[in-house]
């Protein structure tokens, strides 16, 4: 047994979604991200003094929905706190966030453990709080500020030290991910930081319950970068202990290019920063009647989806996970499910192939989201149904789908226009077939030999002569016929 088998890892993550709110949540600035820089600005964001906050009630409906979502508690009352420290991208001098009393408490998330079991990793608290600016540290010889991030509205999903291992860590911060990108609130895009990840971390031995000192990790831009990060810090702390030396709590920033974690700070604890409650905000006061109307708005989530998906369409599980990765992808499949015909409904899986293969390559190609793929649900269901009627075959579809990407026309105008209806005459079809057998005599022999896998020879070179256009289940079964006779 290897030295880090003897160890646990506790792993907390606190995980900001910045929410796709139009404007800031104390003051009516863009939230567009890209814009010039020190543009989105107004003396409320950038601490003027005399300037009041107003608080966007936006951002609370996106909160309490997060709530919900988490199996949270929503408190009826929560209060704005100020977080007080002095940093270059932070104008005013402190942050106002939610402290002592947060908007959501003591919720839940399951994740699925590749074991197939499922695992519950408890949530603290989720409370709303204001972003800070952006300081630009990659200059030859100065650091720039650009403060248009000062304002923007944030959730802070605060997890329980609930996790074990670096594959957990990731399992839960994606599916984090996906409910706020279903719900709608955020965009979920790591890289633009619209979803920050900072995780705390320590180890123990095993069989141990006290705590061990936490390090926290900061600066992950990426699922993968959050688990090589995490596997790197157990491994650190694991090291450091067995060669004799003392964790320090510290904070670490994530260098992925060298994958290793460099100190940046001692680690604060909340004493630092001197919260105290926010004189310029009343308390925000939420009743059951909005929590009733929050509740309504939320969607089918992942994991009711994929289990859904399981049962109503018979697909396998792990489609069911591939299509349920976004809800517009889901949302894709249903209604290209959706236009299958009565005779036809056997025929989910059969979209599901399209769209996992075709489908997610044509988005991948050409770096596009699901609703700008060219090819419309509607459409993918309809040549699903022609290839499920014998209208045209399965090769005969990949010419039809690459048609449909660049004319964007109905399938069945396509194949009317191009001439490609399948071909199911019996006679015809045997016809060619004598003609094949007489061109391959040695290949007979050899099949009648006792190499049987020649079928798919012969079966090959018939729907080449015929253009693609033979009905294969009737080649296959004519060939066997006279292959055998």
């Amino acid at each position: 047994m290897s030295v880090y088998d003897t160890y646990e890892a506790v792993i907390g993550l606190e995980v900001h979604a910045q929410l796709s709110t139009k404007t800031k949540i104390f003051c009516g600035c863009s939230t567009t991200f890209g814009n010039a820089p020190n543009s989105n600005v107004c003396p409320v964001c950038l601490g003027m003094p005399g300037v009041l906050p107003v608080l966007n009630k936006q951002v609370v409906e996106y909160a309490i929905r997060l709530g919900l979502a988490t199996h949270c508690a929503i408190s009826p009352t929560s209060v704005f706190a100020r977080k007080n420290y002095f940093y270059p991208d932070l104008p005013k001098g402190y942050q106002i966030s939610q402290y002592e009393e947060p908007i959501c408490r003591h919720g839940f998330v399951d994740i699925d453990l590749e074991d197939g079991s499922t695992k519950r990793i408890g949530v603290t608290r989720i409370h709303m709080e204001e972003d800070a600016g952006k300081s630009i540290h990659d200059m030859d010889t100065d650091t720039l500020v650009d403060v248009n991030r000062c304002g923007t509205p944030l959730l802070e999903i605060v997890s329980e030290p609930d996790m074990r291992s670096a594959k957990e860590a990731s399992q839960y911060l994606h599916s984090v991910w996906q409910t706020v990108k279903y719900l709608g609130i955020c965009d979920g895009n790591m890289e633009e930081g619209s979803l920050r990840c900072d995780a705390n971390i320590s180890v123990r031995l095993k069989g141990e319950t006290k705590l061990g000192t936490k390090a926290e990790l900061k600066n992950m831009n990426s699922f993968r970068n959050v688990e090589r990060a995490i596997e790197y810090e157990i491994k650190r702390q694991i090291d450091l202990i067995e060669e004799g030396g003392t964790v320090v709590q510290q904070t670490l920033l994530w260098n992925a290019e060298k994958n290793i974690a460099a100190p940046m700070r001692s680690k604060e604890e909340a004493h630092d920063y001197r919260y105290f409650p926010d004189p310029d905000l009343v308390p925000v006061v939420v009743d059951n009647a909005w929590i009733a109307s929050a509740q309504k708005l939320i969607p089918e989530l992942p994991k009711e989806r994929r289990k859904r998906f399981v049962e109503s369409f018979k697909l396998p599980a792990y489609d069911a996970g591939v299509l349920t990765q976004e809800r517009e992808l889901a949302e894709y499949f249903e209604s290209a499910a959706g236009q299958l015909s009565k005779k036809n409904e056997e025929n989910h899986k059969t979209v599901s192939n399209w769209i996992m293969t075709d489908v997610l390559r044509v988005m991948n190609d050409k770096k596009i989201a699901v609703a700008d793929c060219p090819i419309t649900p509607e459409h993918l269901g309809a040549m699903v149904n022609l290839i499920a009627d014998g209208t045209i075959s399965g090769k005969i579809a990949k010419e039809v789908f690459d048609d449909m990407l660049t004319t964007k026309e109905h399938p069945k105008a396509i194949v009317e226009r191009k001439g490609l209806l399948q071909i199911s005459d019996a006679g015809a079809i045997e016809k060619e077939i004598d003609l094949i057998l007489a061109k391959f005599p040695n290949e007979m022999t050899r099949y009648r030999g006792g190499e049987v896998k020649l079928t798919g020879f012969f079966v090959g070179e018939t729907m080449k002569v015929m253009k693609g256009k033979g009905n294969p289940k009737l080649i296959n079964e004519i060939l066997k016929k006279k292959l055998d006779g």
